[in-house]
């Protein structure tokens, strides 16, 4: 264990990565997205770890894409990649409150998937709204 006197010293934080990324996306509220739900041009994305939702489920019709994977399956010339990233959906990344989803939102569009939101204040904020989940298994 470290000492609190013996931090390492960051250039940055995960805050202001978070901060930055929000500043450079499409940010989309709950009450927007709920509306955009049923389209099917709209995918959500769950970027959280299959723990987190086979303990409280994901949103109805979401795929779960593991963050760590997140480049992997969007590229088509990767052996990883997805074919539901190569449809014309737009696409909407969310984690548990926000931070996740910012970061991954991020990396989706400096790869190129320009189609892109970020779902702000996450599954927690969905919840809170109402929005339809499936349950967990």
């Amino acid at each position: 264990h470290r000492r609190k006197d013996k931090m390492i010293k960051l250039k940055n934080s995960v805050l202001k990565l978070v901060e930055n990324a929000k500043k450079k996306i499409n940010n989309l509220e709950v009450d927007d997205a709920l509306k955009m739900h049923s389209k099917k041009t709209t995918l959500f994305i769950d970027v959280r770890d299959i723990r987190e939702i086979q303990k409280s489920g994901r949103i109805l019709g979401a795929k779960h894409v593991p963050r760590c994977m997140l480049e992997f399956w969007i590229d088509p010339q990767s052996p990883y990649h997805k074919q539901f990233f190569n449809d014309n959906y737009h696409f909407i990344f969310y984690c548990a409150s926000d931070w996740r989803s910012a970061l991954a939102t991020l990396t989706a569009n400096e790869i190129g998937l320009l189609n892109t939101s970020h779902l702000v204040g996450g599954f927690n904020k969905w919840l809170e709204k109402k929005g339809p989940i499936a349950e967990p298994r």
